[in-house]
């Protein structure tokens, strides 16, 4: 899967985050992500970032100081390059995962030996669970902790997202 745009915006009257991806071969995936997960998945999604970050070949990051200094470092590079004033393509020729959104209920997040993020996002429900795998290389890693946070403020919840030493609570 070759994701070709993310956007993550709050659904005022669902008061819920949008989040969408779509594929240069036109698919797009549609998930919802409720305030509880989005304050638990960007403390996640940026732990796995710096781990990800000081595995590159040719790192080292002597301790979590430095480990975190390179990530910030290369989150900067990589948001001076980005493109956020692309409005989102949403003309899909196919939705996978169908029509309506997937909500958000687990999300587990795996570093790859080829460098990306796999994140797998599960929809638990009465007849069963729903899930789709994604993965990320690190760019798109920073792309999405970005825009979620950006969501985040815009929703208005009154909230910061957790810590990592939260999640575990």
């Amino acid at each position: 899967m070759n994701i070709h745009q993310l956007s993550v915006i709050h659904e005022e009257r669902q008061d819920r985050l949008s989040l969408k991806l779509n594929t240069q071969d036109g698919h797009e995936f549609r998930f919802w992500l409720t305030r509880r997960m989005a304050i638990r998945l960007v403390p996640a999604l940026e732990h796995s970032i710096e781990r990800l970050e000081a595995a590159q070949p040719g790192v080292a990051a002597a301790d979590e100081s430095a480990q975190k200094m390179l990530t910030e470092l290369k989150r900067d590079a990589f948001l001076q390059t980005a493109n956020f004033s692309t409005p989102y393509s949403s003309e899909p020729q196919t939705l996978p995962l169908g029509d309506q959104p997937m909500l958000v209920t687990d999300a587990q997040l795996n570093l790859q030996a080829d460098g990306c993020l796999q994140i797998t996002f599960q929809e638990k429900r009465d007849e069963g669970t729903q899930s789709c795998l994604l993965n990320l290389k690190a760019p798109l890693v920073h792309g999405m902790i970005h825009l979620v946070r950006q969501a985040m403020q815009k929703a208005d919840w009154g909230i910061t997202p957790a810590t990592k030493d939260q999640i575990a609570d």
